[in-house]
């Protein structure tokens, strides 16, 4: 009898694995490809499409702000949805949570190990995993050295940590930047700067069992702005306005036309490349970076599927290839510099970089240090409308048009009628 059962079960599964075989062999060999950002088109042309040159891909590219008002109405259809599809950071929680996306729990149990946490943790809903990423945003403190040295006395990224090590201690050192500059060196260009961080340093998210929450760290965002601006430790210019780019260049004037220096920039690994460098090119080798006073993380871009693709296999096998595979990620962190989310890549290569940008230090290895201090579990498809909300309840608590408590009860009535919290 018992030889009889297992007989029957090792029947049954070759069955079962010769039915998935035969359906993952039925599957069209095509997949539609949706995304907003031309990395994904590079990622097929250069390296999946030559490694799977029997994979046909139909890819189409719209601009982040028109991206999901094209998606939206395909995926709730099913009529013209794409197979896989791109996913910003601003936005993936929202199609994490709708339902909408093909389960590739398996793929993610499959790779786990060798994967940084917090991007599958953002990709999770109800224990289920519905998207990957294949990079890690992990932000930064930038500072430029000459200003270090002028009023800290060192550049050292070690050394100068220590004068950043968390929230208060940031707000003692803008005071001491501003004495000793007397008054023309300014922590940061914009109190708009440091709402990552201080996002970076919750414990809670927005939503716990359906009801708003204003985690502590927020309200000393809420402080942390007002003071900056009361006490003329900010710039007093807008976050990626003409002003705030102007800080990166040294070329920042206040309104009586006086040179106002800007001490730092808070960014996440992409500032480097696309916005310092750019911005900046003069400033080269002037500058470096540090954890600063909390980790977080900004942007980042995860793949996932539509739940009603005719190719699910094919999609998943797409999916795991570009978000995972070390082949590949070795050789798109070499070509282009991003920070991959597979660690086997990371701590094989991190080591061999130097930026002189930052006046030769190894960025890469700094930033695969600060992937750690992410918690991926605390974003929500709401932030993004919540967070709009709650900015402006900032700025007019800080500009003296309302406040604190008149503008937190505006920002709660706001979210109470809006979303329903």
């Amino acid at each position: 009898m018992k030889k009889l059962l297992l007989a029957l079960v090792a029947v049954s599964l070759l069955v079962l694995g010769c039915a998935k075989g035969q359906k993952a062999a039925n599957e069209p060999k095509s997949l539609v490809v949706w995304s907003f950002t031309d990395e994904v088109k590079n990622m097929i042309d250069k390296y999946y499409g030559p490694a799977n040159p029997d994979v046909k891909i139909e890819y189409s590219l719209t601009p982040t702000d028109q991206f999901p008002n094209k998606l939206d109405p395909v995926l709730a259809s099913g009529q013209g949805a794409p197979d896989v599809f791109a996913l910003e950071a601003a936005f993936v929680r929202k199609y994490i949570e709708s339902g909408l996306l093909l389960d590739i729990t398996d793929v993610a149990n499959e790779v786990k190990s060798k994967m940084f946490g917090y991007p599958i943790e953002v990709g999770t809903y109800n224990g289920k995993v519905y998207g990957l990423s294949w990079q890690v945003t992990p932000g930064a403190m930038f500072y430029r050295r000459s200003l270090a040295k002028k009023y800290l006395g060192t550049d050292d990224p070690a050394e100068v940590q220590k004068y950043f090590t968390d929230l208060n201690k940031f707000l003692e050192t803008a005071a001491v930047l501003k004495d000793k500059s007397k008054g023309t060196c300014v922590v940061v260009s914009s109190t708009g700067d440091m709402f990552m961080p201080y996002k970076g340093a919750r414990k809670q998210p927005w939503v716990v069992d359906g009801k708003l929450v204003i985690d502590p760290a927020m309200l000393a965002y809420m402080d942390m702005a007002k003071v900056l601006k009361d006490k003329g430790y900010e710039g007093r210019v807008g976050q990626w306005s003409e002003g705030w780019f102007a800080g990166m260049k040294g070329d920042l004037k206040n309104e009586k036309g006086q040179p106002i220096e800007v001490f730092s920039y808070f960014l996440p690994t992409w500032g480097l490349h696309y916005v310092l460098k750019t911005n900046a090119p003069a400033t080269a080798g002037d500058w470096a970076m540090i954890q600063g006073p909390a980790g977080y993380f900004w942007g980042g871009t995860w793949l996932a599927a539509y739940k009603g693709t005719k190719s699910p296999n094919l999609a998943k096998e797409f999916i795991k290839y570009l978000a995972t595979s070390d082949e590949f990620l070795t050789k798109w962190a070499k070509d282009t510099g991003d920070m991959v989310s597979n660690k086997n890549v990371v701590n094989a290569i991190k080591d061999t970089y130097s930026e002189p940008f930052l006046g030769g230090q190894n960025h890469y290895a700094a930033f695969a240090n600060m992937v750690s201090t992410i918690d991926g579990k605390l974003i929500q498809g709401t932030d993004q409308a919540i967070e709009a909300l709650f900015n402006e309840a900032v700025t007019a608590y800080v500009n003296g048009e309302k406040t604190k408590d008149e503008a937190l009860a505006a920002f709660k009535e706001q979210v109470k009628s809006t979303l329903g919290f």
